[in-house]
């Protein structure tokens, strides 16, 4: 029963946020400084997620066949490859990191 629970707060507490944010007024919207926050926020959450899949570990830092993968993907996004050869490169190099060691 407490799995159902949590599934029905959750749903509220989502359908909460939501309200909130149609309730905020348009003024404040249009302030500079909110659509900075909301044009840089989800590059800095999809930063921190990718970086926290890549080297974390449960409460442990590691380097391993992701941060190779990582490392390939960066190296073609600086030779400004397009998005499908980015992935390739990662996929590969991590694929071939794990399978030799």
């Amino acid at each position: 029963m407490n799995i159902w629970l949590a599934i029905a707060l959750t749903a509220v507490g989502c359908y909460a946020v939501k309200l909130l944010g149609l309730l905020v007024p348009a003024g404040v919207l249009e302030r500079p400084l909110v659509q900075r926050l909301a044009a840089l926020l989800p590059v800095a959450l999809l930063a921190a997620l990718t970086a926290q899949q890549t080297f974390g570990d449960g409460q442990q830092l590691v380097l391993d066949a992701k941060a190779a993968g990582l490392a390939a993907a960066g190296v073609a996004l600086l030779l400004r490859a397009p998005f499908l050869v980015i992935i390739a490169a990662a996929v590969v190099v991590t694929a071939g990191v794990r399978a030799i060691g």
